[in-house]
């Protein structure tokens, strides 16, 4: 039966979209989180104490990582974070000077934002992410207390007032079964969902789900089929950590646009990165950009030069730029070594 529905979607995202996939990077702008009860989440084992301006990153390393994006064909998927790392006034500027390395406007995914922040947020912003993690009802309100599902659906409406887009992020593997797949249907109407984000449970040492089974390839890709199917045109990312990269094939097939969540920085050009690219072949599908080498004709210090931004930030940027370059470069190094 699965078998069947994913050849069905499969048909149905060869009518609506090009037979290929790239990378899609999420950057995260700080690792403090004001809640920090999602029951999945890293965070949540944090200590409560905390300083938020010592967990976030610095620009500098933002704006680098945005750079790589634009060279080395990686797709910004959204910009995201745990909930009050910044003042508004601070995450404004930020966005600011991001949009002027992207030149185009980006997606935000920092929980329910108000009308107030969406309007200071809209000349950088094209779309709202809301991470809903379940549609199960019961459950989200289990795993995530302090983010209830009404707070997006009103951000949703806002959204809508400014004509920006409404994407989603959903975990499989919380305790939802397919039976709760009727209830994203309904969402994605209602709401006129245009993107969904499909992670598989990543089991964080310290939370409820330490010693849980992640959800199989099959299950992962029956969700993302049935909603290619009732949804020919939407936008479907797969999550895949380093460990299921052998998901991608089956994924693809199911329907999903193109690949997330992968520690890109830290594991370009390694053996699971070079698996991302060659399992995409496998399914027929062109890979756009690269995880495994770095363009040759690409002049670093120029591209910094060339940003729209203050001498003293530019330097930073050049000299975390070179940083992750080193580590990349080693990477291949080491691979080529390795051959």
């Amino acid at each position: 039966m699965v078998s069947e529905i994913i050849e069905k979607a499969d048909k149905i995202y060869r009518k609506n979209f090009p037979m290929e996939t790239w990378f899609e990077r999420a950057i995260f702008f700080s690792w403090y989180c004001a809640i920090r009860n999602c029951k999945f989440c890293y965070m949540s084992t944090q200590p409560r104490k905390k300083d938020p301006v010592k967990a976030r990153r610095k620009e500098s390393s933002l704006l680098a990582e945005l750079i790589l994006c634009k060279k080395l064909g990686w797709r910004l998927g959204f910009i995201s974070g745990g909930l009050g790392a910044f003042e508004t006034i601070e995450f404004e500027k930020i966005l600011k000077d991001m949009h002027k390395i992207t030149n185009e406007k980006m997606w935000l995914n920092i929980g329910a934002v108000d009308e107030e922040k969406i309007k200071k947020f809209l000349p950088y912003v094209k779309g709202l992410v809301g991470s809903i993690e379940t549609i199960n009802k019961k459950i989200h309100n289990f795993i995530c207390p302090s983010k209830p599902i009404e707070k997006y659906e009103m951000m949703f409406e806002i959204a809508g007032k400014y004509g920006l887009k409404k994407a989603m992020t959903i975990i499989i593997g919380l305790g939802e079964t397919i039976k709760d797949y009727s209830k994203l249907k309904e969402f994605i109407e209602k709401h006129n969902i245009e993107k969904i984000h499909f992670y598989g449970l990543n089991p964080q040492k310290g939370t409820i789900f330490e010693n849980a089974d992640p959800p199989s390839v099959e299950y992962q890709a029956e969700w993302i089929a049935r909603t290619r199917i009732d949804f020919p045109k939407i936008d479907i990312q797969c999550g895949i950590w380093k460990d299921r990269t052998d998901y991608i094939p089956l994924l693809l097939k199911a329907g999903a646009n193109s690949i997330s969540k992968y520690p890109i920085t830290r594991y370009f050009a390694s053996k699971s990165a070079h698996e991302i690219e060659d399992y995409s072949k496998k399914a027929g599908r062109a890979f756009k950009g690269t995880l495994t080498k770095i363009p040759e004709n690409i002049n670093w210090d120029k591209e910094v030069n060339n940003l729209d931004l203050d001498k003293e930030i530019k330097e930073k940027v050049r000299k975390k730029l070179k940083q992750y370059l080193k580590k990349m470069k080693n990477n291949v190094k080491e691979w080529e070594n390795k051959k």
